[in-house]
């Protein structure tokens, strides 16, 4: 008899080798999920186009105050705009009413005195500025005399003078200015004096500049 010992068996089958020629037993595939019901997904989707149906009614509801905000708007709009132009046109109907009276006074087989026509006018241009004033603007006026602005003048014509110092006044005016919150929409329309070349050279001759002329003489 053989003395060698048996060969340890090991406890664990599983670490085993396969024996060859075994086959490995087939392992079934995995079930898919199950799938919800027929009367879950009819469920889902009636609640779906509830939310829909009702995002729908919000949105149309939004437009509508939108629309009737929009409206309330314009008149609102519309009210100042006719309440800023009705003392405009009181005024106009104040003028308009003048011009026709006048008119027809010139017209009658008696007209007025020519010289009387200066103050109808005036008070023609005044009712115009009060209606000018009523809606923000300011009329200013400008007077011989008085030093030319280039922001608040507007030149028309230049005279000539020979006085040195009446250069750059004011000779006559042709319009009045208008102005709205300190800033100047029309600029009044002047007469500007300006002196001839021999006055403004005058100044130079009393300094001695003609010295030399005498001497050569």
């Amino acid at each position: 008899m053989s003395s060698d010992p048996d060969p340890a068996v090991s406890a664990d089958p599983a670490s085993d080798p396969p024996d060859e020629g075994v086959v490995p037993p087939h392992e079934p595939p995995p079930e898919p999920p199950a799938e919800p019901p027929h009367g879950e997904i009819l469920a889902a989707l009636a609640a779906l186009g509830s939310r829909l149906d009702r995002e729908h009614e919000r949105a149309a509801h939004r437009e509508a105050v939108i629309d009737r905000l929009h409206e309330e708007n314009q008149r609102l709009r519309r009210g100042e705009l006719e309440g800023a132009l009705e003392p405009l046109r009181a005024a106009l109907y104040r003028c308009h009413d003048l011009a026709r009276r006048e008119a027809r006074r010139w017209a009658g087989d008696e007209p007025p005195d020519p010289a009387g026509a200066a103050a109808v006018l005036a008070a023609l241009a005044d009712d115009i500025a009060d209606a000018l004033a009523r809606s923000g603007v300011e009329r200013f006026t400008a007077a011989p005399g008085e030093p030319y602005d280039a922001s608040r003048h507007r030149p028309v014509a230049v005279e000539t003078v020979a006085d040195a110092e009446l250069d750059g006044m004011i000779t006559a005016v042709s319009g009045d200015g208008f102005e709205r919150d300190g800033r100047v929409v029309r600029k009044a329309e002047v007469s500007v004096a300006r002196t001839v070349p021999a006055a403004r050279d005058a100044p130079a001759a009393e300094n001695g500049c003609a010295e030399p002329d005498r001497a050569r003489r």
